[in-house]
């Protein structure tokens, strides 16, 4: 059973493969300050009464925490192959950026996921800390994106600068004209953040000369907003995951 670990900057996700499945999956909080040690006992707390894991990919984008996970790795998982996304490994995507080394681990992943299962060119909207917006191009290159602040850090952000405003769950209000604060921040949020998405796909769009194959949603906030985007074609939650085992099978 391949296991494979998504390390965001809010969350962690784990997902269990059998064969190209997942079987299961878990969601976490990502704590910068874990070390080895306390990580090693929260996964096999999660992986106790599962199938030996024969193999284990991994990216993230919290360096403290890769860290961490590196020595995670090598001390209670020496015998496993293990494979880290960073420069050097094989995914077969090339990056058409000014400086492919800044490129986030988890958007090459992505790229290489939705290119093997929609082809391109295509966009991923993933839905996290960030909103990270990741172009695919025809022949499956990273052709880079846009970065935009995330929903629920914009949210918080606003109640912690404006004394009359909190944070509000995130759920559709009765309407878009929000008749008390929290359905005006309800509406803001939602409604606000699905015409970011909308106007940040329809200029891309564009650029790629007026045509693409899907607009791919993924991350944890995505099931929020997608509802009431225009622009969305699909979705798909373990779309990391399922990179993280693509690149995996080309390495191991």
């Amino acid at each position: 059973m391949l296991l494979a670990i998504d390390v965001g900057n809010t969350q962690t996700v784990l997902g269990l493969f059998d064969g190209e499945r997942v079987a299961h999956s878990w969601r976490i909080k990502t704590d910068a300050r874990a070390t080895a040690d306390e990580l090693v006992l929260t996964y096999r707390g999660l992986l106790q009464d599962e199938p030996v894991v024969t193999g284990i990919a991994l990216c993230s984008t919290v360096p403290s925490v890769l860290r961490e996970m590196r020595t995670m790795l090598e001390r209670y998982y020496p015998h496993v192959p293990t494979v880290i996304v960073e420069p050097g490994i094989k995914t077969g995507v090339p990056i058409l950026t000014d400086n492919p080394k800044e490129v986030g681990s988890d958007r090459i992943v992505n790229t290489l996921a939705a290119f093997e299962r929609f082809g391109g060119p295509s966009i991923v909207v993933d839905f996290g800390t960030s909103t990270n917006l990741d172009v695919v191009s025809a022949r499956g290159e990273f052709l880079g994106g846009a970065l935009a602040p995330g929903i629920e850090i914009s949210i918080e952000a606003l109640a912690a600068r404006a004394a009359q405003l909190r944070k509000v769950e995130l759920v559709a209000p009765r309407s878009v004209v929000g008749k008390n604060t929290v359905e005006a921040l309800q509406s803001g949020a939602l409604y606000g953040f699905a015409g970011q998405v909308d106007g940040l796909v329809r200029r891309i769009v564009a650029e790629l000369g007026g045509s693409v194959t899907a607009v791919i949603a993924t991350g944890g906030l995505a099931p929020v907003v997608i509802g009431e985007t225009e622009t969305v074609t699909d979705h798909e939650p373990d779309l990391t995951l399922h990179g993280l085992r693509l690149v995996f099978t080309r390495n191991a």
